[in-house]
């Protein structure tokens, strides 16, 4: 049961919305989060009522562990509970990777365990870690299991974030927020919900049948076309982008129809002029934890440059690995530890040299912009691919390098180049130039800390963008009525529902 299925609005979220405004009707605080603790487990055991076996265990030993360190301070348990949390995620998502690469390595032939990964461990798995943390370093307020095991489960961000601390929502759970206006809190959740099912449904779920049979061809082992690489690997740019961006939109709409904010975890970030910002744009609370949990107990840049970069790299390998047990996204990881200590190098340069400028300064950011997306566009190819093979092939036909291949096998996708390349453009379009949902909700605080994320990148000025901002009217009204029938209408034509890319991680 996903978002962006028929099956979970009509059977789990109105049902779910509806005994929240009975509940919140007779003010009835904890009434409400059981209600929702209850609901995100339903939510969850739809795909399997085993593995909430393990999500409850896990929920329990982690309380009851920071019960213990609450009243030591002690350590030894934080170590401990590191080390249970980190291990459960290694059995589950890493045991037949490692199996497989000391069979590759040695003489052993070990046999798989052929472990089923459960869904969101590694979200739900991260975010107890930062509770733990929290609570041996005294930043925890008064919580009890009820509010705990919300924190944990809540369905909008259980399955693929935003990775949450307990700073974003604990203080949210009271009647206070609960009891907020309930018109504009279901208006403003009901928007972003609309914006984001559009995104998943018609742009990430029409990209994704081409660049599913580009990478399917070539891991068949057909050479490519110029052609087809670009437009195989930009199909699935733009795929993820949107079924990444949907999630994030549909998961903030549906936690504030609770009246609850979520920390922002996307924003634009086609639209950044480096590296370094592409990463304050993606994923955001996934960088956080790396920044906070890996990259600053490495050494951050408190130990001259050689460090830094040391440190950029092996929190960057542990980024990719995170994303799945396979060497193709501990390559990506690499690549984008290599840009970031790439783009840091070059900061610390030019902050000491003043270089001449002979172009205006539109070019200079036009040209740090394709750079950058070019970066990430060679990046995804490894992030997408099959096996590493793949990947080089698709790297070579990118640059021209295949000459001999089958034209009757790419046919059809030839075919439908033309309109493929229209599609592209106005996608490019979107993500580069238009406000994405946070900044046309802006007015109403979508996220917490919406201001602090506002930032400039590429895109229409301020003056253009001011118009666009949403706001409960009529043309309003229309206008995210006339994208919701159109989401509809595509979910009525499909043969079947997608699931979010990041469900996998």
């Amino acid at each position: 049961m996903v978002f962006s299925s028929l099956e979970f609005i009509y059977l789990f979220l109105f049902p779910t919305l509806m005994g929240y405004i009975v509940l919140r009707h007779f003010s009835w605080e904890k009434g409400i989060i059981w209600w929702l603790i209850i609901a995100s487990l339903v939510f969850y055991a739809w795909w399997s009522v085993l593995y909430l076996v393990l999500l409850l265990t896990s929920v329990i030993g982690n309380f009851v562990l920071h019960q213990f360190i609450k009243r030591s301070k002690s350590k030894v348990l934080l170590a401990i509970g590191t080390t249970a949390n980190l291990g459960a995620l290694a059995y589950f998502k890493y045991a037949d990777f490692f199996i497989e690469n000391i069979n590759a390595l040695t003489y052993f032939q070990l046999p798989l365990l052929h472990v089923i990964l459960p869904l969101a461990i590694s979200f739900f798995t991260f975010q107890q870690i930062s509770f733990l943390f929290d609570t041996y370093h005294g930043k925890v307020e008064q919580c009890d299991f009820a509010k705990y095991c919300l924190f944990v489960v809540f369905f909008p961000q259980l399955i693929a974030g935003p990775i949450v601390l307990q700073k974003h929502t604990l203080p949210q759970f009271t009647l206070a927020t609960f009891r907020k206006p309930l018109y504009m809190n279901i208006a403003i959740g009901l928007t972003l919900f609309s914006i984001g099912l559009f995104k998943k449904i018609v742009f990430a779920d029409t990209m994704a049948s081409t660049a599913n049979e580009v990478f399917a061809l070539v891991h068949a082992g057909n050479t490519v076309p110029f052609e087809i690489a670009w437009l195989g690997v930009l199909a699935y740019s733009f795929q993820i982008y949107f079924d990444f961006s949907g999630y994030c939109d549909m998961a903030l709409g549906l936690a504030r129809m609770f009246g609850i904010r979520l920390p922002i975890n996307f924003n634009s970030p086609y639209q950044a002029l480096n590296i370094v910002d592409f990463w304050r744009r993606w994923h955001i609370t996934l960088s956080s934890f790396l920044r906070d949990y890996l990259y600053i107990p490495f050494g951050g840049s408190r130990k001259g440059k050689p460090r830094q970069y040391l440190n950029l790299m092996a929190t960057m390998l542990l980024g990719g690995l995170w994303h799945g047990a396979s060497w193709n996204f501990v390559f990506w990881g690499f690549l984008h530890g290599m840009y970031l200590a790439i783009n840091h190098g070059w900061n610390a340069l030019t902050t000491h040299l003043k270089l001449p400028s002979y172009f205006p300064a539109f070019i200079g950011r036009g040209l740090s912009h394709l750079i950058t997306m070019l970066a990430v566009l060679m990046a995804w190819v490894f992030f997408r691919a099959e096996n590493f093979s793949d990947a080089i092939l698709l790297i070579k036909a990118m640059f021209g390098q295949t000459y001999f291949y089958n034209i009757k096998l790419w046919a059809d996708v030839l075919n439908e180049a033309p309109l493929l390349w229209l599609k592209i453009a106005f996608l490019s379009f979107v993500v580069v130039f238009l406000p994405n949902s946070i900044e046309l909700t802006k007015n109403y605080r979508p996220v917490i800390k919406v201001k602090k994320y506002l930032s400039k990148g590429v895109g229409l000025s301020e003056n253009i963008r001011k118009w666009l901002v949403w706001r409960p009217t009529i043309t309003w009204s229309i206008a995210i009525s006339f994208i919701t029938t159109m989401s509809f209408y595509y979910l009525y034509q499909a043969n079947n529902i997608t699931e979010f890319i990041y469900f996998n991680f």
